[in-house]
């Protein structure tokens, strides 16, 4: 059967999901449980290519095989063999030829940014550091910009490969900014993102909120189709990938 698991990690400790031969993957850690688990390494699908440290509280993977345990259990059975950064949430079946890509119709990713001089003892490893004051309500006024269909090329990692052989036009139906003490967060769902384009995207409205960038800036800013318009590629630690949408 085609298998549709939801995870949660910290990707502190990884080089993303995809295996790479650099370091520890995901992808690599996921396998090996399965493999102890069902007997054989199926290949898998993640939802995403996550870069390095960047984090998940729900991550989609699916793959074929016959398991042994149903699916009620598959999810212990696997944690009990992947290392504490990683946890299976659920296990459930999904149609035949199902994909975690290219199945999902849209993602959300939240962008953790930590408005204080101070770092906190506990969740320091999960966002970015901005000491200065942050305007808030600048940033989302910037942020209301990025909504709709447009062509985020100057949201694109020099290297995107979408930028090199595919369309970089993309559709942001949610962009939010919200703060919660010195915690400020930037929500985005689209159906789909290029290399780095949230944490580009984050570092674009964090000159905002440091009144560096003028909200009604950004529209010239999309269509200048430059990458040096926009603002830095924050840190990977401050991004989770929030939830995955499918229709089934």
């Amino acid at each position: 059967m085609n298998i549709l698991l939801d995870l949660s990690f910290d990707g502190s400790g990884f080089c993303g999901f995809q295996v790479q031969k650099n370091g520890r993957s995901v992808c690599e850690a996921v396998q090996n449980a399965l493999e102890a688990v069902l007997g054989e390494r199926p290949d898998v699908k993640g939802c995403s290519r996550t870069d390095a440290g960047v984090h998940a509280l729900h991550y989609a993977l699916s793959f074929c095989a016959a398991p042994a345990v149903s699916l009620e259990k598959l999810p212990l059975a696997l944690n009990q063999n992947l290392p504490p950064a990683i946890r299976v949430n659920s296990a459930r079946q999904a149609p035949e030829g199902f994909h975690a890509r290219y199945a999902a119709h849209a993602k959300t990713y939240v962008y953790r940014i930590w408005n204080s001089p101070i770092d906190s003892p506990f969740e320091a490893g999960y966002y970015y550091r901005a000491p200065g004051a942050l305007d808030v309500a600048a940033m989302q006024q910037a942020a209301d910009h990025f909504v709709g269909r447009h062509d985020f090329l100057s949201l694109c990692a020099a290297n995107c490969e979408a930028a090199k052989r595919g369309s970089t036009v993309r559709t942001i139906t949610r962009c939010e900014v919200e703060r919660a003490g010195a915690l400020v967060s930037i929500t985005v769902t689209a159906d789909g993102y290029l290399y780095n384009m949230v944490r580009i995207l984050a570092g674009t409205l964090l000159r905002a909120g440091q009144h560096k960038l003028e909200p009604g800036a950004v529209p010239a800013l999309l269509e200048a189709r430059d990458r040096a318009k926009a603002g830095p590629t924050l840190p990977a630690q401050g991004l989770f990938l929030k939830s995955v949408e499918y229709e089934i």
